[in-house]
Parts: structure tokens; C-alpha cells; sequence
């Protein structure tokens, strides 16, 4: 990229993006685009819940999908900097890798950023989970014209639960913490099942109320 490119890549354009992520930069990386992709997903859902308020039609689920857009909005700016601390995290790891083998701390260095890595695509997974959980109101409640919008958001977020699941457990062999290693592993295998029956549910959903319409 440029020197006068943006810092951070919430600023980047989606050219620029994708131009960087098809070179040989090491950013960004599977972890980011995990983030992305969820954020896309999380950006679907508030589309839904805008084309809901403010109809007098769904004026009984006004304060349900008030709720939820504030909800997603939230999900969806934390996912979105995640895109940017996955790049972030990898920096600091291969800091810690550059430092010389003979630096007595260079071990717990090196540590220390893999748990700042492995940080990153625990934060998606539990973010996309909270999205994911939202969904089924979404279909339920939203407008109907705009129901596969959700069901396509299930889709991007179980697609990103599972890349961000993979970008941990690359990582967890290095760790030194056997303990924390398979705790880490149990905890990202609970959501990412949660969210896989989530969002297979509102996708069947979903085909089911397009298939009516």
C-alpha cells in the first residue's frame, strides 16, 4: 500500500484491502479477514432491523428491533476493529520472533504475543456468537422482504466462526501453557457448536420462508 494510505483498516478502501490480502504482506492474514466477514455478516442483520422501524405494519416489534439494532451496531464496530488488531497482534508476534535468540526474554516474549494472537479470533467467535443469537428474532420479527438478508448473515458468521476457529488452533501447539492451551481449545470448540446450530437453524429458517413466499 502507499505511505498515505490510512493506519488502520476500518479507513482503507475494499480495493485496497483485497490488494493487500493478494500480496506476499503478511497482514492481512486468515484472523482479519475472519473479522471481516463477521462484520459483514453483523452488518446484514441491522439492515434488516432498518427496513422494520419506523413501519407502522411492525409497530408491535418497534422496541424488540430497536434492541436489536443497537445490539448489532455494537457487534459489528467490535468486529470491525478486530480486523485491525488481528494485524496488529501478528506485528507484535513477529517482534517478538526478530528478537535476538540469545535474549533471555525473548521466550516469554514470544508467549505473550501468542496469547495477544490467539486473543483475537477467541474476541470474534464470542462477538459473532452474540450476533448469531439475534438472528432468530430477526426472521421471526423483520421484514419479511428482507428475510434472506438474515439467513445470509447466518451464513457469513458461521463461515467466520470457523476461520477464526482454525486461526486458533494453529497457534496452540506453540503454546508453552499446556493448561491454558486446552482450555482455550474447549472454550472456542463451545462456541463455535452454538453458533454453527444457531445459524444452521436460521438458515433452514430462512429457505423455509422463501420457499413460502
Amino acid at each position: 500500500m502507499s505511505p498515505d494510505s490510512p493506519v488502520h483498516a476500518r479507513d482503507w478502501t475494499l480495493a485496497q484491502y483485497l490488494g493487500r490480502l493478494a500480496s506476499d504482506s503478511p497482514t492481512p492474514g486468515g484472523g482479519s479477514v475472519a473479522a471481516l466477514v463477521a462484520a459483514l455478516g453483523a452488518g446484514l442483520g441491522p439492515m434488516v432491523a432498518a427496513f422494520t422501524v419506523g413501519r407502522e405494519k411492525y409497530a408491535a416489534v418497534e422496541q424488540d428491533m430497536r434492541a436489536i439494532l443497537a445490539a448489532l451496531e455494537a457487534g459489528r464496530q467490535a468486529l470491525l476493529e478486530l480486523v485491525q488488531a488481528d494485524m496488529d497482534a501478528y506485528g507484535g508476534f513477529r517482534a517478538a520472533y526478530s528478537m535476538p535468540k540469545d535474549d533471555p526474554g525473548r521466550p516469554q516474549a514470544i508467549q505473550e504475543a501468542l496469547r495477544a494472537s490467539l486473543a483475537v479470533p477467541v474476541a470474534v467467535l464470542e462477538e459473532s456468537l452474540k450476533i448469531a443469537r439475534l438472528l432468530p428474532d430477526l426472521v421471526e420479527k423483520g421484514n419479511p422482504n428482507l428475510v434472506s438478508d438474515a439467513g445470509c448473515a447466518a451464513a457469513l458468521l458461521e463461515g467466520a466462526a470457523l476461520a477464526a476457529y482454525m486461526n486458533v488452533v494453529v497457534n496452540l501447539p506453540s503454546l508453552s501453557d499446556k493448561g491454558f492451551a486446552g482450555e482455550t481449545q474447549r472454550r472456542c470448540e463451545n462456541l463455535l457448536g452454538k453458533l454453527r446450530q444457531l445459524c444452521s437453524q436460521v438458515a433452514e429458517d430462512t429457505l423455509a420462508r422463501l420457499k413460502k413466499a
